[in-house]
């Protein structure tokens, strides 16, 4: 078996590495990726005119400058450019204008740079496996310093002098992770074919990444489907990866084609990575993310489908492999929507909210916020940190966007979570937000509108505890406020709180296709309409266990929909928050 593999594709610098990867400079310089690297680099510079192709002067770029060009960098990695021409007969040509030299030596490093790379390794067998980040470091961390050290020499042996500022740079991959083949499914099971896919066991990433995948908003909803979604796909081992998550209490393994890499390995910073006691039982869904060719054309006009295995108790989706798919919303929704369906079906509800135990003064409620995507739930729990630092204690985060209710052996309704990260939009945060957490960030889509960021911003142990519900808050974004609709308003019955809840309404953000006043079923498309009579069943059960609990249940107008209100709207809707804690 080859030591490692290189592939260039698209933007995508991808290397899959068994057990060492070029240790020095002239292993580097002489490798067959790098001479691939610089043939995609002269290509591009061809393809614009560029002045920099001046270093051939007047010889044909063809296979044998090439090599020569190849050449002459091995030497400048390790004497100066003045000595090289009476040892490398035909490099004066490209030394004859150093200056320009040096800008292509420059180019090639930040040509290089600019794909996302990633690193894939399978220590299967040789003990590293036990000892993961000494494979991450005799991997990407030797890659990075292998690749920055071999610019500067060559860089300081061209110019002749050293550089005044290093600047320490991702030289090497921005992402990488330890992926190993693991038995999932037996040999009988239809699924079996997934066993070949390498399963993610750890994953290194250096943050703050910036990545700008294909698309920047989700459209559509997931459909159910009455046949299974992969009964004709094949999956190459060598394009697919499986990032295995714990969704809450649940185990969901989710694979992705390596067009999409950069939204795959992105899910370290959404759920937890199962460990090797999860991945001894049954999964509870499967989710292929960038299914090649029109295999699921037929399965509907947007086929972002998903299908209810009930034979093998497994939830089954999928979505094409098509840039128009590749947007970080279509892998979290479509995990979440797997949660929900598999909560309703053990008799929990899910929720579309953002849930949190705030301690104040020495007594902690806990709060859940219901409402659509820009409803404005994290902005206002946001704007309720820093309003109320003074008196706050504790805000321990459960649930950012999704989780689940359960009703215990007492009839008590506790909440749950189901990720331990974040994915927030930078244009509604709090100024300073994101940048106070950047070192754990990764940002996409930075230029344009529903600009987002993946952090993390709870842990494991926070979104399985299960702790019991106090308040539960609709997010009215729309309604501007007056002496008959205050910033938070009580329902005295379920069915009037059942009434608001179901209808869902929203301002659209933006975050979608959809723009204006929306409606959706308890605001959340991610499950409950497809199983809509399961659902209303549970919503009576449990909206009456809310009561009966004590527990306050009521709306609340955040405005964040209102033009002018984006900032003043979650600050008042948090300052409200905190008078009716401090009052109960």
């Amino acid at each position: 078996m080859e030591p490692y593999s290189f592939d260039l594709t698209e933007n995508k610098a991808i290397i899959r590495n068994r057990g060492r990867i070029c240790e020095t400079a002239d292993e580097l310089l002489s490798s067959d990726p790098f001479r691939k690297f610089v043939l995609r680099s002269i290509q591009s510079l061809q393809r614009h005119q560029s002045l920099l192709l001046g270093i051939f002067g007047d010889a044909p770029i063809d296979e044998e400058s090439i090599n020569l060009l190849i050449q002459t960098l091995r030497f400048l990695a390790r004497m100066p450019a003045r000595l090289i021409p009476g040892i490398l007969p035909g490099s004066e040509i490209f030394l004859a204008d150093r200056e320009l030299f040096a800008d292509f030596a420059e180019h090639l490093y930040k040509h290089w740079r600019s794909f996302d790379r990633f690193v894939i390794c399978n220590s299967e067998g040789d003990a590293l496996d036990q000892r993961p980040y000494r494979t991450f470091n005799d991997t990407v961390e030797r890659l990075t310093h292998l690749v920055r050290g071999t610019f500067r020499d060559i860089d300081e042996n061209i110019s002749g002098s050293h550089p005044r500022i290093y600047r320490q740079v991702r030289a090497g991959a921005a992402m990488a992770a330890i992926a190993l083949p693991h038995t999932i499914f037996p040999d009988t099971s239809p699924y079996c074919v997934l066993n070949q896919v390498p399963i993610i066991r750890q994953e290194l990433l250096y943050p703050p990444l910036v990545l700008n995948p294909p698309m920047n908003k989700r459209t559509g909803r997931f459909s159910r489907v009455d046949c299974n979604p992969l009964a004709e796909v094949e999956f190459n081992d060598t394009e697919w990866l499986c990032y295995p998550a714990k969704v809450g209490e649940l185990l969901i393994l989710i694979y992705f084609q390596q067009h999409f890499f950069e939204l795959g390995f992105s899910l370290c910073n959404l759920f937890e990575i199962a460990g090797d006691d999860d991945l001894r039982r049954r999964p509870d869904a499967v989710y292929a993310y960038g299914i090649p060719g029109d295999t699921l054309d037929s399965l509907g006009v947007f086929p972002t489908v998903f299908y209810d295995d009930e034979d093998h108790d497994l939830l089954v989706a999928a979505v094409p492999n098509r840039d128009e798919f590749g947007y970080f919303g279509y892998l979290k929704k479509m995990v979440l929507t797997l949660h929900n369906i598999r909560m309703m079906k053990l008799g929990h509800m899910p929720y579309h909210g953002a849930m949190v135990r705030i301690t104040m003064q020495g007594r902690a409620s806990t709060i859940l916020i219901i409402g659509d995507t820009g409803a404005g739930k994290s902005e206002t729990l946001e704007a309720f940190r820093m309003l109320s630092d003074e008196h706050l204690q504790d805000m321990t985060i459960i649930a950012d966007d999704m989780g689940s209710l359960q009703i215990d052996e007492e009839g008590v309704v506790r909440g749950y979570g189901s990720e331990i990260g974040a994915f927030v939009r930078l244009d509604d945060l709090q100024p300073g937000y994101a940048f106070g957490q950047i070192d754990r960030t990764i940002i996409m889509s930075p230029s344009q509108i529903n600009a987002r960021a993946i952090v993390p911003v709870t842990n494991f142990a926070n979104i399985t505890r299960g702790y019991p519900v106090d308040l539960v808050l609709y997010a009215n974004n729309y309604d501007p406020i007056d002496d008959e609709h205050p910033i938070v308003e009580q329902f005295h019955r379920p069915e009037d709180a059942l009434a608001v809840f179901e209808a869902g309404a929203v301002m659209s953000k933006g975050t979608t296709t959809s723009t204006g006043l929306v409606h959706s079923y308890f605001a959340n498309i991610f499950g409950p309409p497809q199983y809509r009579q399961l659902h209303d069943a549970l919503a009576q059960r449990y909206f009456r266990a809310l009561y009966a609990c004590g527990a306050f249940v009521g709306q609340m107008r955040t405005r964040l929909g209102i033009p002018g209100c984006e900032t003043t709207g979650p600050e008042q809707a948090a300052m409200a928050l905190l008078d009716l804690l401090a009052s109960r």
